[in-house]
């Protein structure tokens, strides 16, 4: 039987005059700002792997399990054979994993890092060489529009890990919205970090070998690429810290001495102690983000847990 390549379509919002635009405005506010996506060059995708293998952070452990534990019920409750549209896909681990139980007719990977999907979706081709797979490069950070290309048909949206976490709560909303009108009536698989300790939450956004750090620091190297900015990584230092009231984990890097970045005829000056915005990362109880699925029209909803109720993930039908 004739093996089939993957298909890959780059989206034109994907362009870096757009990223340049962008990171410029953020760099200029006060306070400075930078958005997470630009955490995920190739670089960052490969340190963020190695963060979820860090003792201190156990979303994707607990995720794991959970699909392990609930798989049947999650391919009951949300259907089979349906295109698997991985949002933030990655790797595609995540996502292939789960093939045997929801039984994709169409893999669709989407990520702004284009390159480094590229790269994941070949070698996943290669285990899996009968079933249909399509790489999308997609910036979806601002507003969800998938190609037309891409065949029609009810999808299974996968949003796995705790990335929706990254949006502005009524940011969220407006995407869970755009996810289900790019679902054609299909379904939501979605991962979610809850509410938990302190304890617990900081150390997975401030681990003890630094790689969190490493990751956050490897931002200004992907700015510099973009923009042409001079920013030395080793002026900046990794700061996280826990916002109560927004119930929101806040990734920063602070200016370690006074000092100057300049790139194509913009000028910036940060004095010791000042900050870059570089993440937040929302915590939800699970009543919550239940209703916020309401909100933004998705119905059926569903939630399972691990025992300890430190993650969830939600299955809704559109």
């Amino acid at each position: 039987m004739h093996e089939l390549l993957p298909k890959f379509i780059e989206a034109p919002a994907s362009v870096p005059a757009d990223h340049a635009a962008e990171l410029t405005a953020g760099l200029l506010a006060r306070p400075a700002h930078v958005s997470p996506k630009h955490l995920y060059d190739a670089l960052g995708c490969r340190l963020f792997e190695a963060i979820t293998a860090l003792p201190e952070y156990q979303a994707t452990r607990t995720e794991a399990a959970i699909f392990a534990a609930q798989g049947p019920e999650i391919a009951r409750a949300l259907g089979t054979g349906l295109t698997l549209v991985d949002l933030g896909a990655g790797n595609c681990a995540k996502a292939a994993s789960l093939f045997g139980l929801l039984q994709p007719g169409h893999y669709v990977a989407v990520d702004i890092a284009a390159g480094f999907i590229r790269d994941a979706l070949q070698a996943l081709q290669l285990r899996h060489p009968q079933l249909p797979m399509t790489g999308v490069a997609l910036d979806f950070s601002q507003s969800l529009a998938l190609p037309a290309a891409l065949e029609a048909g009810p999808r299974l949206m996968f949003y796995p890990g705790s990335s929706i976490g990254n949006f502005e709560p009524a940011q969220a909303r407006r995407f869970l919205q755009q996810v289900r009108e790019q679902s054609q009536g299909g379904a939501l698989l979605i991962g979610v970090d809850l509410v938990k300790p302190l304890a617990q939450l900081l150390p997975a956004y401030d681990d003890a070998l630094g790689v969190t750090a490493a990751f956050n620091r490897n931002l200004l190297l992907h700015v510099n690429r973009q923009l042409g900015s001079d920013f030395d990584p080793a002026d900046w230092a990794h700061l996280a810290c826990f916002d109560p009231e927004a119930s929101r984990i806040e990734m920063h890097l602070r200016a370690t001495r006074d000092l100057q970045v300049r790139w194509d005829g913009h000028r910036r000056d940060f004095a010791a102690g000042a900050t870059i915005h570089t993440e937040n990362s929302y915590k939800y109880r699970i009543e919550q983000f239940d209703e916020l699925l309401h909100e933004a029209g998705w119905r059926s909803t569903r939630c399972w847990t691990d025992e300890r109720q430190g993650f969830a993930v939600f299955g809704a039908r559109a």
